[in-house]
């Protein structure tokens, strides 16, 4: 469809999906390995879910999805009730692709989530490159889908670099979190977790609860690992609402904006980072160049993981448009 014959020239082409449509066995297990994917970019703070599901082809159809989940579920509902009903519902917010999508998720968290703190905490140099090269690959991929660049649009892309790179200069805050304060952290962290090139992680830990929600995890305090989900439930279903609306209505800008954030974010992944004191820690301070980095640049180790990234999520552009194809 052209331009001249969409009353929304800026919408988006994929945007309506048919939720009554049976996934096949294949497709459940492709949702299913997004979802690790998912998973694994959130444990990482500086990294975004929200990023790897735009890459993956799956972004669109997750904002659609959760924005239909709220009170109008009841009309739903009543329209037959009953088993229909519930039916009925189901297919309505795209359920079978939401849990399969989750449990991914949740798969990532309980393997990954040990893994990935130790390489932050012992081998940062390693992680953070591969993580960088598979950003600036994002960034690259997803500036090709911006049609029609104008003044407003390279405006909201800056906007977007402007806005990651402030969030990602934030001092870390000390607090001990209390309940309500997760909760609280947990909404803000949901809302930048669906955001491509917005952590979620990351915003947990500028708030001072990233450790906590990491323990609790290990730990199995459900306390605060309910008290989290909660927080996240509701800035979810008020936050998705609005993405929707801006990605069927001016889906290119919208576009733009959120590969600003994700450019922008690059800040944060940034390889090579020292303390206050010098040392190889992973709350790092600032960023350093290459040559200044107290173990050297180990070109060979990053460049090489930065090339890893890039290829891996070069795969996976690849495997969400062939999945939308089919």
């Amino acid at each position: 469809m052209t331009a001249s014959q969409s009353p929304q020239p800026d919408a988006s082409p994929s945007s309506s999906i048919d939720n009554s449509t049976k996934e096949t066995p294949k497709q459940l297990i492709s949702t299913y390995v997004k979802g690790i994917a998912m998973g694994a970019a959130d444990i990482v703070p500086g990294v975004s879910g929200g990023t790897i599901a735009l890459i993956a082809g799956i972004y669109e159809r997750l904002i659609g999805a959760l924005s239909r989940i709220g009170p109008s579920l009841w009309e739903v509902f009543r329209e037959t009730g009953g088993i229909k009903g519930v039916q009925a519902v189901w297919r309505h917010v795209d359920a079978t692709f939401l849990l399969v999508l989750l449990l991914g998720i949740a798969t990532s968290f309980a393997l990954l989530a040990g893994p990935i703190k130790y390489l932050l905490d012992y081998q940062p140099l390693l992680i953070w490159s591969f993580f960088f090269g598979l950003v600036i690959a994002t960034v690259f991929l997803l500036l090709r889908e911006i049609e029609r660049w104008n003044i407003g649009r390279a405006a909201l892309f800056i906007a977007g670099i402007a806005c990651a790179v402030i969030i990602s200069s934030l001092p870390v805050s000390t607090t001990t979190p209390s309940l309500p304060y997760l909760f609280l952290s947990g909404a803000i962290a949901i809302c930048a977790m669906i955001l491509p090139g917005i952590s979620g992680s990351f915003i947990l830990l500028l708030m001072g609860a990233y450790d906590a929600v990491l323990e609790a995890v290990h730990t199995l305090n459900f306390t605060i690992i309910l008290t989290l989900i909660a927080g996240m439930v509701t800035g979810l279903l008020l936050f998705t609402r609005l993405l929707k609306w801006l990605l069927s209505r001016y889906y290119q800008a919208t576009l733009a904006l959120l590969t600003g954030f994700i450019a922008g974010s690059l800040v944060k992944v940034w390889p090579w980072k020292i303390d206050a004191l010098g040392g190889l820690q992973n709350e790092a301070v600032h960023n350093v160049l290459p040559w200044l980095y107290p173990t050297g640049a180990q070109w060979l180790t990053t460049l090489g993981l930065m090339l890893l990234g890039a290829v891996m999520v070069t795969l996976l552009s690849w495997w969400g448009q062939r999945s939308r194809r089919l």
